[in-house]
């Protein structure tokens, strides 16, 4: 059997020579790949206006400058920041108008970092947003963010492979474990959801309502008090009744609208039910809602005209989250009228309120405030068991009704 002869010393030679290029052709090649991913990732990110342009579901980085916070389609707030849930970019940071902007949806783990709620100096920084080019609050945005940084700043990536913490109860950041369910929706299947969630909670009596009233809605400066919602005067909660100058239980969606009146149900529900002077409730008695008219007795800042009631400026989005809370609740199924917003006013017995258009507007102008989150809390936690999700993401208000 013939024997391999053993290798000369130039043939040694060769085959490390031969070995030694093979390793610089490899790293060679890693080293040119390495280059192009990182030409890869460098790609120059979009404008705001290429991005309006570009509302296609793709995922983009978008550059851009902090211009506030929106609110609804048409409405982005510059000052008084109201929540951590959305930013507006635009391509200058002097932009005022809502059509050069795209809407960028804080997703939970963004929104302590680039809430404008939480960090007002935000506005008017340079950023790049890594997000899938879709419409937010029907109106061109980017939702589902993976990166968000700072123009010369490293991205900070969302995290993979680990779950998302869920952010302690806050009366300005509820759970978003209690809305689960409707999370990522729109339109009518977050209505379905948000009517499944909210549906599952404690009915009170008629009776219990004055106790659950003097703890929603007691005077943040006077515990001895409640503030009425329509006059906004601080009454003793004991001075409750039937009597002139004393305040009874005021159903905002009118009782008599869907016929309801006092049943375990809609006509005990907390979450639309408010202290009111006994006289100015009955000057609104079962009135829609729409700016203007004369004004009412009691109430020099409430107006009425024969067929609506426009409350005080610092309530209206209180009002409108009121009624479009209803709207979602009581949806026809659990043996009462099915209750819907409308555009018109004079509705009489039947089970709608109006007008939408008008209740939108208060909404996104009268963003929800310290005291109104305290009282969905309370209803919340000590009464029914459920929440206004309005009042939680006043964002979905145009979700359902764009």
């Amino acid at each position: 059997m013939p024997t391999t002869a053993p290798l000369t010393s130039r043939s040694q030679t060769r085959v490390t020579t031969l070995v030694a290029l093979l390793l610089v052709a490899l790293l060679s090649a890693l080293a040119l790949t390495a280059v192009t991913a990182r030409t890869a990732t460098a790609a120059t990110p979009l404008t705001v206006s290429q991005a309006i342009a570009t509302q296609n579901g793709t995922s983009q980085t978008v550059r851009g400058y902090i211009v506030g916070e929106p609110v609804a389609t048409s409405t982005v707030n510059r000052s008084n920041f109201s929540a951590d849930y959305a930013i507006a970019l635009a391509d200058s940071a002097s932009t005022t108008d809502t059509t050069k902007m795209v809407y960028v949806q804080l997703t939970t783990q963004w929104r302590n970092a680039w809430g404008l709620r939480t960090n007002p100096s935000l506005l008017g920084k340079r950023v790049d947003v890594t997000g899938q080019l879709t419409a937010y609050f029907s109106h061109a945005g980017l939702k589902s963010p993976t990166a968000i940084a700072s123009v010369g700043a490293t991205p900070t990536p969302t995290p993979t492979g680990t779950s998302t913490p869920t952010p302690t109860p806050t009366s300005s950041n509820p759970t978003d474990t209690y809305y689960a369910g409707a999370l990522g929706k729109s339109g009518s299947a977050l209505r379905s959801a948000l009517h499944g969630i909210i549906s599952d909670q404690s009915v009170l009596t008629y009776d219990q309502v004055w106790t659950a009233l003097k703890d929603t809605d007691q005077d943040p400066n006077n515990a001895a008090n409640v503030i009425e919602i329509y006059s906004g005067r601080s009454i003793a909660k004991s001075n409750n009744g039937g009597g002139v100058d004393q305040w009874n239980r005021e159903h905002v969606w009118p009782q008599s609208h869907g016929s309801f009146g006092t049943t375990p149900g809609p006509g005990t529900d907390v979450h639309h039910l408010r202290p009111e002077d006994v006289t100015v409730n009955s000057e609104r008695g079962n009135l829609d809602f729409d700016n203007g008219g004369s004004a009412v007795n009691q109430c020099s800042d409430c107006w009425r005209d024969g067929d609506s009631f426009e409350p005080r400026d610092s309530v209206k989005g209180d009002v409108a989250r009121m009624i479009l809370y209803m709207a979602i609740r009581y949806e026809g199924g659990d043996g009462f009228a099915n209750l819907e917003p409308n555009n018109v006013t004079g509705n009489g017995s039947t089970p709608y309120v109006g007008r939408l258009t008008t209740l939108k507007a208060w909404s996104a102008g009268d963003p929800p405030d310290a005291f109104e989150k305290r009282r969905n809390d309370r209803i919340h936690s000590q009464w029914q068991g459920n929440r206004n999700p309005f009042i939680d993401h006043p964002e979905w208000v145009t979700s359902i009704w764009p």
